[in-house]
């Protein structure tokens, strides 16, 4: 796990409820950090598919995803034992 210590200023009034409701607690902090995370991803994941879409780019099937990665695995096995 990694430790991290933090020098954050914070408007008085904002950290004052922030602590009032336990927000600065280590594991609410890590809660609102897996949140903002996940909705960053989320965000990512959305962007991509708009272009995809903007592309005109036609959906895959399971079975072109299956190939796909079965290709990709085979090319870093070559790479690997090459």
């Amino acid at each position: 796990m990694t430790k991290l210590q933090v020098n954050l200023e914070l408007p008085d009034p904002l950290a004052k409820e922030a602590e009032t409701m336990g927000l600065l607690e280590p594991q609410a902090l890590q809660a609102l950090l897996r949140e903002a995370v996940r909705n960053r991803h989320i965000a990512r994941l959305a962007e991509a598919r708009r272009k995809i879409a903007a592309a005109g780019i036609p959906p895959m099937t399971m079975e072109e995803i299956q190939a796909e990665i079965k290709a990709y695995r085979a090319e870093r096995r070559a790479k690997n034992t090459g």
